[in-house]
């Protein structure tokens, strides 16, 4: 592999800081480092608000970064483009046209000097490589929400991406049609060999589709916390991944992580809480609100310096 394909994908101090107009500028994620080789996928997971699908955006270039770059096959993005396809927790299709007509209207902008017939045939192949190809003339009313996210992926893959980006695709799907979808993308993802950024909460499951999992530290200020390669093989068998020797000991890994994490963002929030109720008690007293503190006051604001 070249040098090239070794840092296929660079995230470079990437930072997303969003305005706040009563207050200091909300910075989300910041110093996010991830490196990605072609054909890599890599899992982002965290808790909800760390920052997962404001990297993803900002990857798309449907979000601008605040600091930082992202560069693709060596060359710096600088918005959306049909190199990158995104799959979203909702299938998003247009609800008047069929299945074959949502695919086919991706295929139309990314194909314009193919014949017709050719692009009638990508669009055919891909619905049926997710298992619609009976399906091709329903309408999304017509599909269940898992045959309708079939759609979603086969537009997306029928694009011929340099990068995959699924944020949270099955999070919507029973647990069933969810195993049934994972397995449809990994055997789509080994046969065209995409890159691919994952989104998800699922430990398991970025386990099972990952060859790499990124953990990010709770937000705000989020970053990369721990990265874990997995040792699974390829294409992925869910008996053998289950049956791996190491798998429920990084299965573990990832759930402390977690929980560390989820038990620092108490202890943050409870010192914000006691350092928001001093700075008022502070701005009542300098501001002469409270010119002459009854006890119950005076012992309340004793009582909040004794706790902290």
């Amino acid at each position: 592999m070249s040098s090239r394909d070794q840092r296929y994908v660079e995230l470079f101090q990437v930072g997303k800081t969003y305005p706040n107009a009563v207050g200091d500028p909300f910075t989300v994620v910041e110093e996010f480092d991830l490196i990605m080789r072609r054909g890599d996928v890599v899992s982002l997971i965290g808790h909800s608000g760390c920052g997962k699908s404001t990297v993803l955006s900002m990857v798309a270039g449907l979000n601008e970064t605040s600091r930082g770059s992202i560069a693709i096959g060596g060359r710096e993005i600088s918005g959306p483009g049909p190199d990158r396809a995104v799959v979203f927790q909702a299938p998003c299709l247009m609800p008047w046209l069929t299945a074959y007509q949502n695919v086919r209207l991706g295929v139309d902008r990314v194909y314009p000097h193919a014949t017709s017939a050719e692009r009638h045939e990508v669009c055919e192949y891909y619905l049926a490589a997710v298992g619609l190809g009976d399906c091709l003339y329903r309408l999304p009313s017509e599909l269940s929400g898992g045959m309708q996210q079939r759609v979603g992926i086969a537009r997306a893959i029928a694009l011929k991406p340099r990068l995959l980006l699924l944020d949270e695709p099955f999070g919507r799907l029973d647990s069933i049609t969810r195993m049934e979808l994972q397995d449809v993308i990994l055997r789509t993802l080994d046969r065209e060999s995409i890159t691919t950024l994952l989104v998800t909460h699922d430990v398991d499951e970025a386990l099972y589709m990952s060859d790499r999992v990124c953990m990010m530290t709770s937000g705000p200020r989020a970053r990369i916390g721990q990265l874990l390669e997995l040792p699974f093989c390829k294409p992925r068998q869910r008996e053998a991944v289950l049956e791996h020797p190491l798998y429920y000991d990084l299965r573990a890994c990832l759930v402390s992580f977690l929980e560390e994490q989820d038990t620092q963002r108490g202890r943050l929030q409870e010192v914000e809480f006691v350092s928001r109720i001093q700075q008022e008690v502070e701005t009542l007293v300098e501001n002469e609100v409270v010119r002459s503190p009854s006890p119950q006051v005076a012992n309340s604001t004793t009582e909040l310096a004794v706790v902290n």
